[in-house]
């Protein structure tokens, strides 16, 4: 990302003012207002900004102008002047016109919620991939805004909303982000491109894969960390992890597979940031298995379960093999209110701390990759079907029988489901 293009001072800290809106829709999109108003005080400490209030507005619907109200916005003005506020937090998308509005009437930096997720992101890439990832993300949210972030972009010192392309100059005409977009598209693409690759080269080498994917913050970093012993970043914060990281992972039968972590989901993830980390969690797609991760701790796990499902449908993996991870049990208090469901063939409550759980669950994924031993009887001249038996799993044993071969074979469920239509009918019936 580009340097910042005026002075700051990197002492300063934020002091902000939280505000959120609850109207009957938001209700029914959001669910619950006080736990998304809860998270926004995490993701505003998780950016370094000192929390000193939150206030919630109730009303039918948002105000075209203020969003929250003329009465409301004084009410932010008087307590800001009393917590010496330097800037105030939404819960909720604004757009360029309410920013302005707002800005010109309280004399502070106005945040919403999706600048906010995309300023810990660009806190957090590190890789040259999750950088332009972010880039793309910031600037296409900017991009529609610029005439209502002027004091945003004007204003002096650090802090969110001035990292990356946030830090832009308002004179920044239109025309030269989206040049910019273009070329970040462009890098992207190729992006995708060395990805592609890498898949189709996992692929013919048979290896299987497997995904992390969960709510942030749900304890998917720590799993790999302890399944494959991966030097990989572990805090408890929201999106500790920004970029992707795979490793090798060895099961019980001794056979190699790959695990990889995925940024976490949150509640309201902003489109752009969707779309811009779409090649990333493309890796979810491609997965053999999902291992979807539960902070089962969390008093909202259940909601937290629902925003991934509907992200993963809305990339396209809804229907993945998956297990559920029921982890952090180790962190649930003793009155009953943790959710620890039996394990079973597409669950399992464990803890990644501990050990035996450790080999519980390697052994679950192994069986859910596993599938089931079949023995195909081809001619002995079809070395072509005998290649692709290898390619379906792993071969048990391999007989010459006269004029024909036999071999067993434990199928992978997922490749078996794709080629298994050329080895059907060798299948050998007993």
């Amino acid at each position: 990302m580009r340097p910042t293009t005026y002075a700051t001072d990197t002492d300063l800290k934020d002091r902000a003012i939280l505000v959120s809106l609850v109207t009957n829709e938001i209700k029914r999109s959001s669910g619950d207002p006080e736990h998304s108003l809860q998270e926004l005080v995490n993701l505003a400490e998780t950016a370094g900004v000192e929390v000193l209030t939150s206030m919630t507005q109730n009303k039918e619907t948002p105000d075209s102008k203020w969003f929250i109200g003329k009465g409301k916005v004084e009410e932010v003005r008087s307590a800001a002047e009393e917590l010496g506020a330097t800037t105030v937090i939404f819960d909720q998308e604004l757009s360029g016109a309410q920013v302005r509005n707002l800005e010109e009437t309280l004399d502070l930096k106005i945040i919403d919620r999706t600048q906010l997720i995309l300023d810990i992101f660009a806190q957090r890439a590190k890789t040259r991939e999750g950088i332009i990832q972010v880039e793309l993300a910031q600037l296409s949210y900017l991009l529609p805004r610029l005439s209502g972030h002027g004091k945003n972009l004007s204003r002096l010192g650090g802090g969110i909303g001035t990292r990356g392309p946030g830090e832009t100059k308002l004179e920044t005409d239109r025309r030269h982000i989206r040049d910019r977009i273009s070329d970040l598209k462009g890098m992207l693409d190729e992006v995708v491109r060395h990805r592609t690759l890498h898949r189709e080269r996992r692929r013919k080498s048979g290896a299987l894969q497997v995904a992390l994917v969960g709510y942030t913050n749900a304890g998917k970093s720590t799993l790999l960390r302890e399944l494959t012993n991966a030097d990989v970043y572990v805090e408890n914060q929201l999106f500790a992890t920004l970029d992707p990281t795979s490793r090798n992972l060895e099961l019980p039968s001794g056979k190699e597979i790959i695990l990889t972590d995925t940024v976490g989901f949150i509640q309201n993830l902003p489109h752009d940031l969707v779309a811009a980390f779409r090649a990333t969690l493309e890796e979810v797609n491609e997965a053999d298995l999902v291992l979807h991760v539960v902070d089962s701790s969390s008093p909202n796990r259940e909601e937290q379960m629902a925003v991934v499902e509907k992200i993963l449908g809305e990339l396209g993996a809804a229907g993945k093999q998956m297990i559920t991870v029921y982890n952090k049990i180790d962190l649930c208090p003793d009155d009953g209110s943790c959710m620890k469901p039996a394990s079973g063939e597409h669950t399992i409550a464990m803890s990644a701390y501990n050990r035996e759980d450790l080999m519980k669950l390697l052994e679950l994924i192994q069986g859910k990759l596993a599938g089931e031993t079949r023995t195909f009887v081809f001619p002995a001249e079809r070395g072509d079907l005998i290649s692709l038996a290898y390619r379906t799993g792993d071969v048990l044993a391999q007989i010459v029988d006269g004029d024909a071969v036999r071999v067993t074979v434990l199928v992978n469920k997922q490749d078996y489901e794709v080629h298994g239509y050329k080895l059907k009918e060798f299948a050998e019936h007993v």
